[in-house]
């Protein structure tokens, strides 16, 4: 099956310690999934090494988009063939406007110039959904942002650039429940048959608002249990501990 992402016996380390150790998780367009685990156990890492961080080391394995390995492609490359990462500490960028860099990634990705009437069209509808101020366009991305505005500027990216397959990377992580259900709204927008998404999060909260099609859960570098949006629940009601036990 070519239309999804799926990762393939994926063995990554840095500075030789082993950090992903045989990944196996396949994520269709018109499904959302979800990645839960604790700490430390991989799951940040799995989400740098699809968009192509070069501090990893793959050892071993694939990384498929539509039937395609990536591994060799840089980051704006794969980018262009619809990945996109929402990062869990998104970066300042001082001196480029949001929209100056919305219309640079748009234009990036489809090889031309957008017009600037649909480009405006899109960021406005997006604008609109989060529930967000058009001022914020003429700011310097995420200079100064509090962390709710951080995540509601890497989903207004996501909403304007429309990727096939996204991986949100702990985008709950510091968010009160109004910025949270906010940023759920945002992604819940983007749902649809030509859209995947992977979204890793320690906690069940948010899969409240974005509810998801599979759970999967990752313990030491390994995928060890998968499920329905059930496994998210037992996992909040049990905790870890239980599932280590249990594997």
């Amino acid at each position: 099956m070519a239309n999804q992402l799926e990762i393939r016996d994926l063995w990554v380390s840095i500075e030789g310690q082993p950090i992903l150790k045989g990944v196996n998780l396949v994520v269709p367009k018109g499904e959302v999934h979800a990645l839960m685990g604790p700490n430390g156990t991989g799951k940040s890492t799995l989400g740098k090494v699809i968009a192509g961080d070069p501090e990893y080391t793959v050892d071993k394995g694939e990384v498929l988009v539509d039937g395609q390995n990536i591994l060799e492609l840089e980051p704006d490359e794969r980018a262009k063939l619809g990945l996109f990462l929402a990062f869990q500490y998104p970066v300042e960028v001082p001196g480029v406007t949001i929209a100056n860099f919305l219309r640079l990634c748009l234009n990036a990705k489809r090889g031309e110039d957008v017009s600037v009437s649909e480009f405006y069209s899109k960021v406005t509808k997006a604008i609109q959904t989060l529930e967000w101020s058009e001022d914020y366009l003429t700011r310097y991305l995420n200079e100064g942002f509090s962390g709710g505005e951080k995540k509601r500027a890497e989903i207004l990216q996501l909403m304007v650039l429309e990727p096939t397959y996204a991986i949100l990377d702990e985008t709950d992580s510091g968010l009160d429940i109004d910025a949270l259900k906010v940023v759920a709204k945002g992604v819940n927008a983007m749902r649809g048959p030509e859209f995947g998404a992977l979204v890793i999060t320690h906690y069940q909260r948010l899969l409240n608002y974005i509810v998801p099609d599979r759970v999967h859960v990752m313990l030491e570098g390994k995928i060890v249990m998968s499920g329905d949006k059930e496994l998210a629940l037992e996992l909040e009601a049990k905790g870890y501990d239980w599932l280590k036990a249990t594997v």
